[in-house]
C-alpha cells in the first residue's frame, strides 16, 4: 500500500513527493537463488512496410514472400475459407495473417523500397532475452537525514525508502506478482534486455510516456567514453583513457565493427523496443548530432512511420567552435510520437525579448489623450526607459475571404473604414465599433493595418523549433552530459506530473534528475557503472523546488498549483497569464487563462529532495561477511567445512551453491568456451593506478573437473582460470574445489573470472592459508554476456581487479534519546591484492568517490541509511538549506570516512558498500556483537 499523505500542505523543513501510482514489485537480489521464474527469450520482427524509399533489395523477406505466396495460391485452389479457418503464422516468428487480403498486403508492403545497410537484410527480427531485474540498492535521502538528525533505527524509516519495509519474506519470493508503492528506478544493464524485461516481466507496454534517449552520436567509433567517477577529461583514442573496466559498454564500445552500419542496427533495436514502451499518446526525443541526423530520421521513419514524425529541433550546445567551414553549434533532437492523432502535447511559451521587439514592430507608445508616437533613439538603446503597459504595435484588422457579417464597411467618428470586396474584418462590424470605442484601433480612414496589440497583452510567444537560447552544462559531472533545460522542455512537453519517463542511455542522469524535479516519475539504465554512479550522487544530494501539489493525498499525480501573479511593474510573473486577443476585446469577453508549465507554485519554506528510487541489476553483488573483530574477537574458521557452515548461516540457512541463474539463454559448455575466447581476444587484466598484467596461451582444459582453462602471466609462469557462472555469483564449494584441483596439478596462481562473487566464497579466496595457492579474484564486465560481436582490439580489454573494502565498526560510547548504544563505522580504504607482484595494495579511503552503510542488512536488499562523498562539496546544496536543522560536523562525517553515530539495529550486521574510482561497487558485512 502506498504512504498515505496529510491534505494539507508539508510543514516540515525538508520532505519529498512519493507517488501514488502503483508498481510490479521485483524480487530483492537476497532472493535470487531461489527466484526460478523463467521467461523464453521474447522475439521481435521489424515492420518493412514502414521503410523509407531509399534503396531495392529483392532478396529482403523472401522467406516471408514465398510463405505468402503460398498462402495466395492455396487460397486460389482451396477457397479463402478452407484456408483461414484459423489465423495462419509464419513459422519464421512475429507474423499472422487472418485473410486473403491482409496475406496479399503484407506481400505488396514487402516489395516495397526501404532503408538498408550492411547486416539489415539478414536480420528480419531480434530475439532478446527475458531476464528479471533484481533490486540491489533503496536509496532516500530524506530516511538518510531523518536517521541522522534522531538517530533511529532503521526500521523506523522503511517508509520513507517508499517500499513500506519489513515485507514478509514470501511476498519477496512472489516478486513479479504483487503491486506495491512505486519507486523510481536506476538500472544497471544493457537497455535491450532492461527494455524487455519492463516488457514481459512487468506488463510496462503502452505506460511510458515520454521517452529521451541520448545515444553516442555514431561519429567517432573508439572506445573513450568516461572511465572513472572523478575524471571527466576523455582523450579519443588515448590507452590511457581506454574505458577497459566494467563500465565499458556494449553500446559505447564493440558494437561498431561494421562503423555506421552496425550503429544503425544498435539504434533499430532499441526504438523497436521503445515504441513497445509507449502509451499510445507518447513520444520519444532521439539527441543526435547534424553528422548522422539524416540517417536517425530515416530509420525512424521505419520504427514510428513518417506520419508520426512530430519535428527536429535545434539546440545550441557549445560556442566558439572553430572550423575550416561554418562551425557548428548546434545538436538535434528528432521527435515521434507512437500515434501522432493521440500525442499528448503541452505547449511551451518563452518570454519576448524586449530588447529585440523594439527594434522591430513594437514601436508605438500610447500617450494620455490616445494618440500615439513613435520610440524614440535612446527607448530603443535602453527599453528599461518604456512604460510597456503602453507599447503597442499595429497589426492587420482583416483577413482573406469574404464573409456575409465581416466584410464591407463600418464609420466611426466621421472616419469611414472598409475591408474591401475581397477580405473580411477579423470580427464582426459591431466587434469593430467595439474595438475602436476602448481605443484599440488607429483611427486612419481607409487603413486596415490598424488593430492595436499591446505588449502586455500576451508578452510571451510560443516556444518554437530553434532552441538558442539554451547553454551547454558548465560543471559538467560527465563527459556527454545533457543540458537540463533542453530535458525540461521535452517533458514539459510531453508529459503532465506523474506521467513515467524512461531514459535507456542514463549518463549522468539528467533524465532523472528532471523527471524527479518536475514530479514525473522515471526508470533510467546504463551498462555503464561510472554514469550510475554519478547519477546516484547527483539525485542523493540534490535539492528541487517544492511546487504546490492541488492534492497531496494523489501526489504529483494531481497537478500542480498555478496562479495569476504580476510583480511590482505589473509584469506577469505566475503561471497563469490572461492572454488578450482582438476577438476577447471586440466581444467585452474575459480573455483566456494560458498555463505557463514551468511556472507552478512553489513553497519556499519546503526544501524538497529526491523521491525514493532504487538500484536494480541482473547481476547479484559482491560481498564479504565477517565478523567485528572491534566489538567481539571473530571466531577464526579453521576448515573449508566452517567457512561453508558460516556462509550457510549468512544466507539464512541456506546452502550456498551455483544455482541456475534466472533468465540463462546459453548452457554452461557453451558459456564456458565464449568466455575462453574473450580471455583470448582480452589478455590484459587491469590494476589500480591504470596498470597491466597480461596473460597468454590462454587454452581450455579438457581433463580436469573444475578448472577450465590455463595459460601462462608475463613472467611464463602458468595459470589456472575459472570461470564464474552467466547470471550468478562465484560460491565457496566453486572456490576450494578450483582451488584444490590447482594446487593438486601444482600451479602457481589461479584466477577466478566472474559477474560476481558470493559472500564468503570471497573471503575464502583471499585466504592463502586455507587453499595453500594464491588466488585472484578479476571481475567481468556485465555487456560481455550481451551478444557475440567482441572485437579483438585493445579496446575490448575488460577484465578488472577488484578489492575490498578494509573497514571497522565499533562502540562511540553514547546513547541515543531511547538509551539504545550507538556504533559508528570507520573506513580505512580499499585492499587489493596485486597477482603480479603477489602484494597487498591498499586504496586510501579518502580517495575513494564514495561510500554507504546499511546500518541492518538483512541480506535481502541494501537499504543506504548512510551516503558519504569524501573529499566533494556534493552536500553542499543540502548544507546550505538545512544548516539550522544540522550540526556542521554532520556534514564533515558525510563528506570523510568516520560515519554519523547509529543505532545498531536487530540483525547486527552492517554492510559497507564501497564505490571506487572505475564505478564497481564492493561491499563487505560486519556482524557486530553486543
Amino acid at each position: 500500500m502506498a504512504t498515505k499523505k496529510s491534505a494539507a500542505t508539508p510543514q516540515s523543513q525538508t520532505t519529498d513527493y512519493q507517488h501514488a501510482q502503483q508498481a510490479t514489485q521485483r524480487p530483492d537480489v537476497g532472493v535470487q537463488d531461489q527466484f526460478n521464474t523463467k521467461k523464453p527469450p521474447k522475439t521481435y520482427r521489424y515492420d518493412s512496410s514502414l521503410d523509407p524509399a531509399l534503396s531495392w533489395d529483392e532478396n529482403r523477406d523472401r522467406d516471408l514472400a514465398e510463405w505468402l505466396l503460398g498462402l495466395v495460391q492455396r487460397c486460389a485452389t482451396e477457397g479463402e475459407a478452407a484456408v483461414f479457418t484459423a489465423p495462419q503464422v509464419w513459422a519464421g516468428g512475429g507474423v499472422q495473417v487472418q485473410s486473403l487480403k491482409a496475406a496479399a498486403d503484407l506481400l505488396q508492403a514487402l516489395s516495397q523500397p526501404f532503408l538498408n545497410w550492411a547486416g539489415k537484410a539478414e536480420r528480419h527480427q531480434i530475439s532478446v532475452p527475458t531476464v528479471p531485474l533484481f533490486v540491489h540498492e533503496r536509496h532516500s535521502t530524506k530516511a538518510i537525514l531523518e536517521g541522522i538528525k534522531h538517530r533511529k533505527a532503521k526500521g523506523t524509516t522503511y517508509d520513507l525508502f517508499g517500499d513500506g519495509g519489513g515485507l514478509d519474506v514470501t511476498d519477496k519470493l512472489d516478486a513479479y506478482e504483487h503491486k506495491g508503492p512505486w519507486q523510481n528506478r536506476m538500472i544497471l544493464g544493457d537497455s535491450l534486455q532492461v527494455m524487455n524485461s519492463l516488457l514481459e516481466f512487468e506488463g510496462l507496454g503502452g505506460q511510458v510516456q515520454m521517452i529521451y534517449m541520448d545515444p553516442p552520436y555514431g561519429v567517432r567509433f573508439g572506445s573513450n567514453f568516461q572511465p572513472f567517477v572523478r575524471k571527466r577529461e576523455v582523450k579519443h583514442g588515448g590507452d590511457a583513457d581506454m574505458s577497459r573496466e566494467p563500465e565499458m559498454v556494449k553500446a559505447y564500445r564493440d558494437t561498431w565493427e561494421l562503423g555506421l552500419h552496425s550503429y544503425l542496427t544498435y539504434l533499430r533495436d532499441r526504438l523497436q523496443l521503445a515504441k513497445e514502451l509507449l502509451h499510445d499518446s507518447g513520444s520519444i526525443f532521439v539527441q543526435i548530432s547534424d553528422t548522422n541526423l539524416h540517417h536517425v530520421r530515416e530509420v525512424m521513419d521505419e520504427v514510428f512511420g513518417q506520419d508520426n514524425f512530430l519535428g527536429v529541433i535545434a539546440f545550441k550546445k557549445a560556442t566558439g567552435l572553430t572550423s575550416d567551414l561554418v562551425p557548428s553549434i548546434c545538436d538535434f533532437l528528432v521527435w515521434y510520437g507512437k500515434n501522432k492523432s493521440m500525442v499528448k502535447f503541452r505547449r511551451l511559451f518563452v518570454p519576448q525579448d524586449l530588447k529585440e521587439e523594439v527594434q522591430g514592430e513594437f514601436r508605438y507608445v500610447q500617450l494620455e489623450d490616445g494618440s500615439h508616437r513613435t520610440l524614440t533613439k535612446a527607448e530603443k538603446e535602453n527599453p528599461e526607459l518604456i512604460d510597456t503597459t503602453r507599447l503597442f504595435r499595429t497589426n492587420s484588422a482583416v483577413s482573406p475571404g469574404v464573409r456575409a457579417n465581416t466584410t464591407g464597411g463600418f464609420e466611426f467618428r466621421g472616419l469611414k473604414f472598409d475591408s474591401g470586396p475581397t477580405r473580411n474584418w477579423k470580427t464582426t462590424i459591431p466587434g469593430m465599433l467595439r474595438l475602436a470605442e476602448v481605443g484599440r484601433l488607429i483611427l486612419q480612414a481607409g487603413a486596415t493595418r490598424i488593430y492595436k496589440q499591446f505588449w502586455n497583452d500576451f508578452p510571451f510567444v510560443p516556444l518554437s523549433n530553434a532552441w538558442l537560447d539554451v547553454r551547454s552544462e558548465q560543471d559538467k559531472l560527465y563527459v556527454v552530459q545533457t543540458s537540463v533545460e533542453v530535458v525540461k522542455r521535452c517533458i514539459l512537453m510531453a508529459t503532465d506530473p506523474g506521467d513515467l519517463v524512461f531514459d535507456p542511455c542514463c549518463g549522468s542522469g539528467t533524465t532523472a534528475f528532471v523527471a524527479e524535479q518536475w514530479g514525473r516519475r522515471w526508470i533510467t539504465c546504463d551498462t555503464s557503472r561510472v554514469p550510475l554512479a554519478l547519477a546516484r550522487q547527483r539525485l542523493l544530494t540534490a535539492t528541487f523546488p517544492y511546487y504546490e501539489l492541488k492534492n497531496h493525498a494523489a501526489g504529483p499525480q494531481g497537478g500542480f498549483v498555478y496562479k495569476r501573479k504580476q510583480n511590482r511593474k505589473g509584469e506577469e510573473s505566475g503561471g497563469l497569464v490572461p492572454h488578450i486577443t482582438l476577438k476577447c476585446v471586440a466581444n467585452d469577453e474575459p480573455p483566456a487563462m494560458e498555463v505557463l508549465v514551468d511556472r507552478p507554485e512553489v513553497n519556499d519554506k519546503v526544501t524538497r529532495v529526491a523521491g525514493p528510487f532504487v538500484v536494480e541489476a541482473t547481476i547479484a553483488p559482491a560481498q564479504t561477511v565477517e565478523m567485528n573483530d572491534s566489538v567481539q574477537p571473530g571466531r577464526e574458521v579453521q576448515s573449508l567445512d566452517a567457512a561453508l557452515g558460516d556462509a550457510d548461516a549468512a544466507n539464512g540457512g541456506l546452502p550456498l551453491q551455483v544455482a541456475e541463474p534466472a533468465g540463462r539463454y546459453s548452457d554452461p559448455a557453451t558459456h564456458i568456451e565464449r568466455m575462453t575466447q574473450v580471455l583470448r581476444q582480452s589478455k590484459t587484466l587491469r590494476l589500480p593506478g591504470n596498470r597491466e598484467l597480461v596473460l597468454a596461451d590462454i587454452r581450455r582444459m579438457t581433463d580436469s573437473e573444475a578448472i577450465h582453462a590455463e595459460g601462462l602471466d608475463a613472467e611464463g609462469n602458468r595459470i589456472a582460470v575459472v570461470f564464474g557462472p552467466e547470471d550468478g555469483a562465484i560460491s565457496s564449494d566453486v572456490v576450494f574445489e578450483a582451488a584444490r584441483e590447482a594446487y593438486f596439478l601444482k600451479f602457481p596462481h589461479l584466477y577466478f573470472f566472474g559477474f560476481a562473487i558470493q559472500a564468503k566464497a570471497r573471503e575464502l579466496l583471499e585466504d592463502r592459508a586455507k587453499l595453500r595457492v594464491p588466488c585472484t579474484y578479476v571481475t567481468v564486465t556485465p555487456d560481455v554476456a550481451m551478444s557475440d560481436l567482441l572485437k579483438t582490439s585493445r579496446a575490448s580489454e575488460i577484465f578488472s581487479v577488484t578489492g575490498l573494502p578494509d573497514a571497522v565498526a565499533r562502540k562511540t560510547g553514547k546513547k541515543n534519546d531511547d538509551g539504545a548504544d550507538l556504533y559508528e563505522v570507520e573506513l580505512r580504504g580499499l585492499d587489493i591484492f596485486n597477482p603480479a607482484t603477489m602484494d597487498q595494495e591498499d586504496i586510501p579511503a579518502q580517495n575513494l568517490p564514495a561510500w554507504m552503510l546499511d546500518t541492518d542488512y538483512d541480506g535481502m536488499c541494501f537499504y543506504a541509511t548512510q551516503v558519504f562523498f569524501p573529499k566533494t562539496a556534493a552536500w553542499d546544496n543540502l548544507q546550505k538549506s538545512l544548516k539550522a536543522d544540522f550540526d556542521p560536523s554532520v556534514w564533515e562525517h558525510l563528506a570523510g570516512t568516520v560515519s554519523e553515530p547509529f543505532p545498531i539495529g536487530p540483525k547486527r550486521r552492517v554492510a559497507v558498500k564501497v564505490i571506487d574510482e572505475r564505478g564497481n561497487e564492493l561491499m563487505r558485512v560486519l556482524e557486530v556483537k553486543a
